[in-house]
């Protein structure tokens, strides 16, 4: 019996497979691209045919497309006990990863949804949760260096569940001792290439030089760029913002007035570092908590600006109204300490329609509102609860597909 239904199964997919036959190829190419991404995973199963088209790069990158809209904000919360470990360092314990995609451009921001997320075995990692590094068409870098120093970083694409683990980057505690490490993820337009870049500055070694090195997602392989110019500090773990092909992040030298603060940009494609000017106002402060994210949906860089040291405690939020122009950063807004209980405001993410995600937290509470910068109230999002999160733009893909190594969970 078992063997007549399979003959049978056999049968009706040859008969499928004749009949999808039939269409021309723009045609079939043109209905499947519209599919979700989940459906056109299950297609890759329906003829040979039609996974050699699914998983071809050109159709992939075709699907990427602005015309395909069903884009997000991909929102990795974290929660947890905090403990003191013997050395006096804070991590945490019981660990609880959660994973939502939420409205970009839904001006009541009322829906939002959980994504089933899946992570290395807990003993395979250094730190108790992984960090997010950069989100870059559906694909979510994390990095193992939450709290002290792993070598572990991750491509996913939550989508397709496709994770795939990178090698070790070149420099490392054992190789260089002691360092701070920035990190970013982004495309690159001229190879059509996704790069992991890696800017480290070496604590231990005369001169704090700063070296930078790329992991290439076609290559499989990191590559050593040397020594960083324009000379710069990272400030270890600083945020990155991907623009206009280009990484950015927050840095610092120090000349004989202090700390002068600059936005270290670095071109994908022809691999080479920058330097990008920060408001006047701020240029020269001392011992700020400076954050870099995306602006006029994004074409530009804010600049997030939180200093948490005292009860005068404030966040500025700015933003560079024409890409590259110094003169034209602008600031939109300053915040102090919210409500009776002086809920600290920290800035993530701008949203397509113009209000900032906002964390409000004290010690013993967290929680996600939507600033609307016109009229300066909060709109509670329901989440809370958390001492870790990053927020990224996402729209599900299908990269990953066609990589082998990628293993699927």
């Amino acid at each position: 019996m078992d063997n007549i239904q399979d003959i049978t199964q056999g049968m009706h997919e040859l008969k499928f497979g004749e009949m999808a036959g039939s269409f021309p190829q723009e045609i079939i190419q043109e209905i499947l691209i519209r599919l979700p991404v989940k459906s056109m995973v299950k297609c890759t199963s329906v003829c040979k045919a039609w996974k050699s088209m699914i998983i071809n790069p050109s159709f992939i990158h075709t699907h990427l497309s602005p015309t395909v809209d069903d884009v997000h904000l991909l929102l990795h919360r974290v929660s947890g006990l905090e403990v003191t470990t013997f050395l006096g360092k804070t991590v945490m314990d019981k660990v609880d990863d959660e994973v939502h995609s939420v409205h970009y451009d839904n001006q009541a921001f009322d829906e939002y949804a959980k994504i089933e997320f899946t992570i290395p075995r807990k003993q395979e990692l250094w730190n108790s949760h992984l960090r997010v590094v950069g989100i870059c068409d559906g694909l979510v870098c994390f990095a193992d260096d939450i709290y002290r120093y792993g070598y572990n970083f991750f491509i996913f694409n939550p989508a397709i569940r496709k994770l795939l683990t990178l090698p070790k980057p070149k420099v490392r505690f054992v190789t260089h001792r002691g360092y701070d490490a920035s990190i970013g993820f982004g495309f690159d337009a001229m190879t059509n290439d996704y790069k992991v870049v890696r800017v480290v500055t070496l604590l231990d070694q005369r001169g704090t030089p700063t070296l930078a090195e790329v992991y290439s997602l076609a290559t499989g392989t990191w590559s050593s760029l040397g020594c960083v110019s324009p000379t710069c500090l990272t400030d270890g773990r600083a945020s990155s913002a991907f623009v206009n092909g280009a990484l950015h992040w927050p840095v610092f030298c120090k000349t004989n007035g202090g700390l002068y603060y600059f936005i270290l940009n670095f071109d994908l494609g022809k691999e080479v570092f920058r330097k990008m000017p920060m408001p006047k106002s701020i240029q020269w402060k001392y011992d700020l908590g400076l954050r870099l994210s995306v602006s006029d949906n994004r074409k530009s860089i804010a600049l997030f600006i939180m200093d948490n040291r005292c009860e005068d405690s404030f966040l500025e939020i700015w933003v560079m109204k024409e890409y590259g122009i110094k003169e034209s950063w602008t600031k939109l807004i300053t915040l102090g300490p919210q409500g009776p209980e002086r809920l600290l405001p920290r800035a993530l993410y701008f949203r397509k329609s113009g209000e900032v995600l906002v964390l409000l937290t004290d010690k013993s509470r967290q929680e996600l509102v939507s600033l609307d910068l016109v009229s300066k109230e909060f709109k509670n999002l329901g989440i809370s609860g958390y001492q870790y999160c990053n927020v990224g733009f996402y729209k599900e893909s299908l990269l990953l597909l066609n990589k082998n190594n990628a293993e699927s969970y």
